[in-house]
């Protein structure tokens, strides 16, 4: 019986403890009004999602997306350059306030950050030049089409690829956009960040996107608990995806509209 109040007053001291850290884990939008800055990490050598420019300026479509945000916000915005590696734990540490980085949504991230809506799509497609007929699966019979062996656009392109589709494979990305880019296929089955890439090095080839093999979005990472602005930039997000600046931004830097995004 005695243990009673013993109990009690702990349970009521660790509220008191974890009180300010509720309050504080919402403070990320607040924070981000009062100083009229907004932190977001980019990628810079991943184009054509991010990369530097010849001005060595980051650019790519996950820039054009952080520089919407601030606008929308109406901050200032500065761009902190991320791997892969070290995007999540910047957003964790909260030497970022948001994560703009090809950042693919599962559970296991879930359980150390949160997501916004998709604002862009993440795919693996094939590409071919405008003249070129291609819609579907059925109308690669008869066709070259090179791809990167062992990827997935090389496992979904197996799936779909009719009995007359003649796949040449290589052995790294840089072999596949070669045989493309010279002449020596036809189509290119790879992935967005490739094909994008291709295109904006090469647009003499007036390659363009022709049909999905596989669709994996992009989303906004936002820290553990920080709903508020979470909210607020679904918000953003939103309205950017009825406005069509999200297609807009997807065919500048992809070949193709963002289309229908996960929220």
């Amino acid at each position: 019986m005695q243990r009673r109040p013993l109990v009690m007053s702990v349970v009521l001291g660790l509220s008191a403890l974890l009180s300010p850290l509720a309050v504080q884990a919402q403070a990320a939008l607040d924070t981000v009004m009062s100083r009229k800055l907004i932190n977001i990490a980019v990628p810079t050598d991943f184009p054509p999602y991010g990369f530097v420019g010849i001005d060595l300026k980051p650019q790519g479509l996950d820039v054009d997306m952080a520089n919407l945000i601030a606008a929308k916000l109406g901050v200032k915005i500065e761009l902190i350059p991320v791997t892969s590696a070290n995007r999540i734990p910047y957003l964790q540490t909260k030497k970022a306030d948001l994560v703009i980085s090809t950042l693919g949504k599962n559970a296991e991230r879930e359980k150390v950050i949160d997501f916004t809506a998709a604002y862009s799509p993440f795919f693996q497609a094939v590409f071919a030049a405008k003249g070129v007929a291609i819609k579907s699966p059925a109308d690669l019979a008869g066709k070259t089409v090179a791809v990167t062996r062992g990827a997935i656009e090389d496992m979904e392109l197996t799936k779909l690829a009719p009995a007359g589709a003649d796949i040449k494979r290589f052995e790294d990305n840089n072999a596949t956009v070669s045989a493309f880019v010279s002449g020596q296929v036809q189509a290119i089955a790879t992935g967005a960040s490739v094909a994008g890439n291709m295109m904006q090095r090469s647009p003499q080839l007036g390659a363009e996107y022709k049909f999905l093999l596989k669709d994996s979005p992009n989303f906004i990472g936002v820290g553990k608990g920080e709903d508020k602005l979470r909210l607020k930039v679904n918000e953003i997000i939103a309205a950017a995806k009825a406005a069509g600046e999200l297609d807009k931004m997807a065919v500048k830097w992809l070949g193709r509209p963002a289309g229908d995004l996960p929220n």
